[in-house]
């Protein structure tokens, strides 16, 4: 039986899925608990639905992105204070170095992904 995840379930899958689960795990666990729900055309079209705005914020986040990436290309900015250069470099690749008081003084891109 195909049935869409209102929660996660843990060796099942998670929150809005669509999985297969049996019939008697459905009936006597998953609908009971409200886990799940029947996976019929309404619930369907509403997981499509959920699945096609997620998809839209993801892009508009991801234009966002590129235009303010676009606006600092080949700018330089100076960061100053207490910052923790480790947290920094998983979000951006910094051309140039760090000084020892967590100041970072040379331009810098952002990486994709």
């Amino acid at each position: 039986m195909k049935v869409v995840l209102t929660q996660d379930v843990k060796g099942l899958g998670k929150k809005g899925e669509l999985v297969n689960a049996s019939d008697g795990y459905a009936r006597n666990f998953l609908f009971p608990r409200k886990l799940a729900i029947e996976a019929n055309s309404q619930a369907m079209s509403e997981l499509k639905n959920r699945e096609a705005a997620e998809k839209h914020r993801i892009d508009t986040e991801i234009a966002a992105a590129k235009a303010n990436a676009a606006k600092l290309e080949g700018k330089t900015v100076k960061l100053a204070g207490r910052i923790m250069s480790r947290r920094i470099m998983g979000k951006a690749s910094f051309v140039g170095f760090a000084d020892g008081k967590g100041s970072i003084q040379r331009p810098y891109r952002f990486l994709e992904g």
